[in-house]
């Protein structure tokens, strides 16, 4: 069994504190300390700092949530029912949640907030609007039109992230239930199963 390196470790543990905290609370002797990692591993491996760190750390998360919403993109046209499609989407962000007690939030909507750090907050406009697209095509390929699927995808995103700030304040899962409840019915109706 391999152990991570610094600079793997130094990601994971960027993602995990940014989740918990944010931006700006994932002090960096917080960070090299839970990462076992000494500032000259931090400079070796990201010579711009905490900034290109946490930038790294934004690109990593959207390459997992585009590759889980790609493969759920695919799966709405073939999709038994809404709500499955919904559970099984939402399943992603809520599971995590749930396991930490509702303490790990969206890195990226974390990464939006980030208006100290122009590249980070763009990393995490690129996120969203490739996020966005992605889902759209897949809202299409089920049949959605066009002119409505990219509002769709964008509205469910937004749906997402607030639910997921909901249920961190909540210490529930209660705000996942409700948004699947509205959308179950957005999704039908769009794609004419009302």
């Amino acid at each position: 069994m391999t152990t991570a390196g610094p600079r793997a470790r130094l990601l994971a543990n960027t993602i995990t504190i940014v989740q918990e905290h944010g931006v700006h609370a994932a002090g960096l002797s917080e960070l090299l300390k839970r990462s076992n990692a000494s500032r000259n591993s931090l400079y070796q491996h990201f010579p711009s700092g905490k900034g290109q760190l946490v930038e790294t750390a934004a690109r990593i998360v959207s390459r997992l949530v585009y590759q889980h919403l790609s493969t759920m993109a695919d799966a709405l046209a073939t999709t038994p029912s809404a709500e499955r499609w919904l559970d099984e989407l939402f399943a992603f962000w809520r599971r995590p949640l749930e396991s930490s007690d509702y303490r790990k939030g969206s890195f990226m909507m974390a990464a939006a907030l980030d208006e100290l750090d122009p590249v980070v907050q763009a990393a995490a406009g690129q996120a969203f609007a490739e996020w966005t697209a992605r889902l759209a095509d897949g809202m299409v390929a089920a049949g959605i039109e066009r002119s409505a699927a990219r509002s769709l995808a964008g509205l469910l995103l937004s749906v997402i992230e607030g639910t997921i700030v909901q249920s961190r304040a909540l210490k529930s899962s209660q705000p996942f239930l409700d948004a699947k409840t509205q959308l179950v019915v957005l999704l039908d109706h769009h794609r004419g199963r009302a």
